[in-house]
């Protein structure tokens, strides 16, 4: 059985959240990008070479993203819930 050390296990908490001064950035590094999508390396890349997601290459090397691009695509194809689409079923029977 694992002992359970409070001071290792809440430092391995607390030491990725002290960093987080990016999410203030309108620009995201790649590394960024993946933090706020929480998808992997590979995904994106893939997201990228499809160009399903813009980015921007400003010395032909490191892919940087605008946040708002990042958001407008997570927030894609959305989902209506049940309630929604029966409001929208009213409303048309409606007119």
């Amino acid at each position: 059985m694992k002992n359970f050390n409070f001071a290792t296990e809440v430092g391995d908490i607390e030491e990725p959240t002290q960093n987080l001064g990016w999410l203030a950035k309108e620009v995201l590094s790649f590394k960024e990008a993946l933090a706020l999508l929480d998808v992997s390396a590979s995904m994106l890349y893939k997201l990228t070479h499809q160009r399903a997601i813009s980015f921007y290459k400003p010395n032909g090397k490191l892919i940087y993203f605008k946040r708002e691009d990042l958001m407008n695509w997570m927030l894609s194809n959305k989902q209506p819930s049940n309630e929604e689409i029966k409001n929208e079923v009213i409303n048309n029977l409606k007119n």
